[in-house]
C-alpha cells in the first residue's frame, strides 16, 4: 500500500521558516518525481515546487528564492524548506510522487497546514 505522509507544518510569524517532510512507503522512491502543491482557502490547488528524479527543479514564481525543494533517496522522504514566510503563503501543503509517463502512479498525501501569521 502507497503512503505518503506530511509533517512539519504549523503556525510561524511573517519572516519565519518551517521545513515540510513528506515520507513516503510503497513506492520505489528514487524512480518517481516529487512535487508540493498548496490549496489556500477559496483558491484552487496550485503547484509548488518540483523535485525530478535527476536533479532538476522548479519552483513557483511566488516562492522562488524562498522556498528549496530537495529529496533523501536513502529515506524515502522529500522536503520542502521554507524561508521568509509571507501571510500569503498560508495554505494547506500536499507532497505529491509521480511517475514519470505513469498516470496510474500518481499518489497524494494527506496535506499539512501551514499559517503564516503575527
Amino acid at each position: 500500500q502507497v503512503q505518503l505522509v506530511e509533517s512539519g507544518g504549523g503556525l510561524v510569524q511573517p519572516g519565519g521558516s518551517l521545513r515540510l517532510s513528506c515520507a513516503t512507503s510503497g513506492i520505489v522512491f528514487s524512480i518517481y518525481d516529487m512535487a508540493w502543491y498548496r490549496q489556500a482557502p477559496g483558491k484552487q490547488r496550485e503547484l509548488v515546487a518540483t523535485r525530478g528524479r535527476g536533479a532538476f527543479t522548479s519552483y513557483a514564481d511566488s516562492v522562488k528564492g524562498r522556498f528549496t525543494i530537495f529529496r533523501d533517496n536513502a529515506k524515502n522522504t522529500a522536503y520542502l524548506q521554507m524561508n521568509s514566510l509571507k501571510p500569503e503563503d498560508t495554505a494547506v501543503y500536499y507532497c505529491n510522487a509521480r511517475r514519470p509517463g505513469s498516470s496510474a502512479n500518481d499518489y497524494w498525501g494527506q496535506g499539512t497546514q501551514v499559517t503564516v501569521s503575527s
